[in-house]
């Protein structure tokens, strides 16, 4: 297969296995979606779930926010890890937002991180999954598969969304990035892996990928 065809084919079996795609953290509004990917960081989607609504209970607007302290927000947060740097982030950005952006979460790469706790990836799910820019944030299942596939070197994740960027086309990342996650998760994990489950890397996978699976 030509880089092309390997593209084509990778497009083509996510939108067949997953036609309709769920976002992975509960919300409400960019706010609330803001808050879930922050608190998301070496963390899971399913504690962040369970968490969430115990702190949105109490406050899921920058206004409510900035009612609590930090130790407040601290205590909430504290079962997803990371609590004393989410937790001040937290109350620091919904300060920023409310003295700089009237309450609303702004839509562009520098003035999302410029904002407390939130780094490139953040700021890059935020605008895809709240306002539907296309953007294509790369976790550790996109540069796993990324890698596999043969389409980035590995190195980093910097590349690996350059690479995800030029390979397919922009009208198709906000869903890629989503439908690589979900198939990273269900059919090609770091651990556990079974090659007969995960028929795209069968495909098209680099052959050191595939040799060291099978020695």
């Amino acid at each position: 297969m030509t880089k092309k065809e390997k593209v084509d084919f990778v497009i083509k079996a996510l939108q067949n296995l997953y036609p309709e795609i769920p976002i992975p953290l509960d919300h409400s509004d960019p706010f609330t979606l803001l808050i879930a990917v922050l608190l998301s960081a070496q963390s899971t989607d399913v504690r962040v779930n369970q968490i969430t609504p115990l702190l949105f209970a109490k406050a899921k607007t920058p206004k409510e926010m900035i009612k609590l302290s930090v130790e407040e927000i601290r205590d909430i947060i504290r079962p997803v890890g990371l609590s004393p740097m989410k937790s001040k982030g937290i109350y620091g950005l919904s300060h920023i937002l409310l003295e700089k952006h009237q309450g609303k979460v702004p839509q562009t790469y520098k003035e999302l991180e410029e904002l407390p706790a939130v780094g490139h990836k953040t700021a890059a799910v935020v605008m895809a999954q709240a306002f539907g820019i296309p953007t294509f944030p790369v976790d550790t299942h996109i540069h796993r598969l990324m890698y596999r596939w043969g389409f980035s070197n590995g190195k980093n994740v910097v590349q690996t969304e350059k690479d995800a960027k030029r390979l397919f086309p922009e009208e198709l990342w906000n869903d890629l990035h989503l439908q690589i996650i979900w198939y990273g998760r269900e059919c090609s994990p770091a651990r556990g892996w079974d090659l007969e489950k995960d028929v795209i890397t069968r495909t098209i996978g680099r052959k050191s990928v595939l040799k060291k699976f099978n020695s």
